[in-house]
């Protein structure tokens, strides 16, 4: 597999100490760039890659780094200098260069090297040769348009990594992009204590991206469905319907809670359009403050700035742009952001995530607020709350949990007025919505439950039944992409 060793430095790495981290293997190996020259290659003399050094990021988070690494590690106060090393496992002596490369940078810059055991100052003797033939038949080197992978077969593009918490890093990112358009999955293969951050569980959800679980009891399983999972004609495909063990395994229920707010605003495309302002708005409500930090991956490096995520968009549409943000690290909250032109102006959905002590500490009540300034400034389309029992720091593990329930659902005042208020105000259940909006172009607000009765789900599916029988297809794309988004739906 490979393996991950990172500096974190008061000062950024600059050409001369980048030098002398890329000298860890003496002066005969040789040095190229992918990624658009984002990212450094330290090769043998016959091209086999051993050591690929990202470029720096500045991170401004205060918490990024106890989030992603564990609370233990020694990071700078922010902002400080991120650089990632990744070392290939084709090679022995790869793990050593990377420790070497990262402990030179830190020497010479202050700060630290993750994980605590790594880091050294030493030369690393690479044999100038070709890797053993048998780890040719593990190993498979990368195509040039496929970031660097443990195996690449004609499929499936697998990474293997033993790092505690995985995020959706720009190298991730990277890989799945490129794996995607050369028509590939991408597998990423953990030891059974690995947990997901959400940006990398949502961008792994649905076929053909698997989270591959090594099984302590021989095999492998899907980490998010517990499915048995077998290594066949060059990738993992499952081998029955009967969840393992390993996945249902008996844990003590957990006080703890996690709030998923699932919302579509859209806006017309005018210039002085400002995105990232109804999440802002769903940040306050819910937490008291905006969020501290957005990115286009983990860790999340910028400070909060509506208008620099709105420039961004702007450069790279009409392509799609995704977006990760983040709150300060005293209140576990993170989201996923995604616009996009559409005929009806600039879509913006967002997947917003909060994690709690216990359930008594959910902010419920602000929830209705909460969609009544979404109708009233931002444009909703419509939006689904639901709560789960599940870890309050956000990440995921590989087994079976709770699923989310639903707490409530909005409907937008232009999909309540093509469905006609006096049949979106009559569904077939028990319960009436809360009028909001204005009374000319009123929204509606259906209230399902607190977050305990699974029954919640019927109701939900009677309710947009009836809903979507006086509308076209696009409510239905919406309320799809609600359930998809929700944590722990499957």
């Amino acid at each position: 597999m490979t393996k991950d060793v990172i500096a974190l430095t008061p000062k950024m790495p600059d050409t001369r100490s980048l030098l002398a981290g890329l000298f860890a293997g003496g002066p005969d190996l040789g040095l190229t760039a992918t990624g658009d020259g984002a990212v450094l290659q330290l090769c043998t003399r016959e091209g086999c890659p051993l050591v690929s050094v990202e470029a720096p990021l500045l991170i401004h988070i205060p918490g990024e780094a106890e989030r992603l690494l564990g609370q233990d590690v020694s990071a700078p106060p922010p902002p400080y200098w991120w650089t990632e090393t990744r070392a290939s496992a084709a090679v022995p002596e790869a793990e050593p260069l990377a420790d070497s490369v990262c402990g030179r940078l830190t020497t010479l810059l202050g700060g630290t090297v993750w994980p605590r055991d790594a880091g050294t100052t030493r030369v690393v003797a690479i044999p100038q040769e070709q890797p053993p033939d048998d780890a040719q038949d593990v190993v498979a080197p990368s195509a040039p348009d496929v970031p660097s992978v443990d195996v690449l077969t004609e499929s499936t593009a697998v990474v293997i990594s033993d790092r505690p918490v995985l995020a959706f890093t720009t190298w991730l990112s990277d890989v799945l992009r490129t794996a995607s358009a050369t028509d590939r999955a991408l597998h990423l293969v953990t030891p059974p204590h690995a947990r997901l951050t959400l940006p990398l569980r949502t961008a792994l959800r649905g076929a053909p991206n698997r989270w591959v679980i090594q099984n302590p009891a021989g095999g492998y399983y899907d980490g998010l469905s517990g499915v048995p999972l077998a290594w066949q004609q060059g990738t993992f495909i499952p081998i029955g319907t009967t969840v393992v063990d390993a996945f249902t395994q008996q844990t003590e229920p957990t006080p703890e809670r996690q709030l998923t707010v699932t919302f579509r605003t859209v806006h017309a495309p005018t210039a002085d359009l400002v995105l990232g302002r109804g999440l802002e708005t769903a940040w306050r409500h819910l937490t008291g403050a905006a969020p501290v930090g957005w990115s286009t991956s983990e860790p999340v490096n910028l400070p909060w700035s509506p208008r620099q995520l709105t420039d961004l968009a702007r450069d790279r549409s009409p392509a799609p742009t995704h977006l990760v943000a983040i709150g300060a690290p005293d209140h576990p909250s993170i989201a996923t952001l995604r616009t996009a032109r559409t005929k009806a102006g600039v879509a913006q959905d967002i997947t917003l995530t909060l994690g709690y002590p216990s359930a008594a500490e959910v902010p419920l009540d602000a929830v209705e607020s909460l969609a009544s300034a979404l109708v009233d400034e931002h444009g909703l389309v419509s939006m689904l709350t639901t709560l789960r029992a599940a870890r309050a720091d956000l990440t995921l593990t590989p087994r079976l949990e709770a699923p989310p329930i639903p707490v409530s659902f909005t409907l937008g005042a232009r999909d309540v007025n093509a469905i006609g208020l006096t049949h979106a105000r009559r569904p077939p259940v028990a319960l009436r919505p809360r009028q909001l909006g204005t009374h000319t172009h009123p929204a509606l607000h259906y209230i399902l439950g607190d977050g305990t009765d699974a029954d919640a789900w019927t109701t939900f599916t009677h309710l947009t039944t009836h809903l979507t029988t006086h509308l076209t297809t696009h409510l239905t794309t919406h309320l799809t992409t609600h359930l998809k988004a929700a944590p722990g739906a499957g």
